[in-house]
């Protein structure tokens, strides 16, 4: 027969395992949000040359996890930050199969569509955008239905192409890649319509360059013209304990998972995002917003 000792031990040990699901499933996933800022002057961009940049990342819409509400939240959130410009690296739809109902994409588009910086709001699509089990009332053609519910609500989608904006007068570029895994062709085999050589070729000066692009796994082909790579697609992970996510939807594992990666001379910020995919838990990698100052700082990372 069991002793009272052991018996309260395995009372304890299911309320602190109960607290964790509950902490994962609802709490971190659901209710808290952080702004991770980050103020660098990476290698090409003018150490007098202030911008504040914000980024949204993977919102995977859905209910209950990621509702039209807390859309809306999280626009007001980043219109306070107050940046210059606004991109957005992906990933709109929630595709898990733990939801009880896909949104309208007029539901989640108008909350964007809010969004201000005076400079524009920018956005890519993500491998969702092209993967989704189509959302109510999207056309056959579900990327093309997104690019299309984007720039609906003013957001222009680059995909493999590039815009020229100006801060106090100076330049500088906004280039979108194309997807890395749009198409899937087989267990484990991508085809992407990614074509970084034809988006920097639209830069027709030296100012510097900013890419977005929805995984981070380009990054060591990212030629050093290009000051400062930006990424979503890994949720950090989504379980991060110690610095270290066990699951990682990269081929590069922890190396690109999160946070500032600065190798030969070239940085990238991969986001932690905001919404969730396969399962809707997080657990030491909270929903985030992204906040990039750049410029006012001397020299380059290394």
């Amino acid at each position: 027969m069991p002793t009272r000792r052991t018996l309260l031990k395995a009372f304890a040990g299911t309320v602190i395992a109960g607290g964790f699901a509950s902490y994962a499933f609802a709490i971190e996933p659901g209710m808290r949000l952080v702004v991770k800022r980050y103020w660098i002057t990476p290698r090409g961009w003018p150490a007098d040359m202030e911008l504040t940049l914000a980024a949204i990342a993977d919102l995977h819409v859905c209910e209950p996890y990621m509702p039209a509400a807390r859309v809306a939240e999280l626009v007001a959130a980043t219109n306070a930050l107050k940046p210059d410009v606004t991109v957005l690296l992906g990933d709109y739809i929630g595709t898990h199969h733990f939801v009880t109902r896909r949104l309208e994409p007029q539901e989640w588009s108008e909350p964007l569509g809010q969004l201000t910086a005076p400079l524009g709001v920018y956005s890519i699509l993500g491998n969702h955008d092209w993967w989704h089990p189509l959302a109510p009332g999207m056309q056959p053609d579900g990327a093309r239905a997104m690019r299309r519910t984007l720039e609906g609500v003013g957001i222009p989608v680059l995909e493999n192409d590039a815009v020229r904006l100006e801060k106090d007068g100076r330049g500088f570029w906004l280039v979108g890649l194309g997807d890395q895994i749009a198409h899937i062709l087989g267990p484990g085999m991508f085809r992407g319509v990614d074509d970084l050589p034809a988006a920097l070729a639209q830069v027709d000066d030296g100012s510097p360059v900013i890419l977005l692009a929805h995984e981070p796994d380009i990054f060591p082909t990212v030629p050093a013209r290009v000051s400062l790579t930006l990424a979503g697609h890994t949720h950090g992970g989504q379980v991060r304990v110690m610095g270290y996510s066990p699951i990682v939807p990269s081929a590069y594992g922890n190396r690109y998972a999160y946070g500032l990666v600065a190798e030969r001379g070239r940085t990238m910020i991969v986001s932690g995002g905001l919404g969730t995919s396969v399962v809707p838990m997080r657990l030491g990698v909270p929903p985030e917003l992204v906040l990039v100052h750049l410029g006012g700082l001397p020299g380059p990372l290394t």
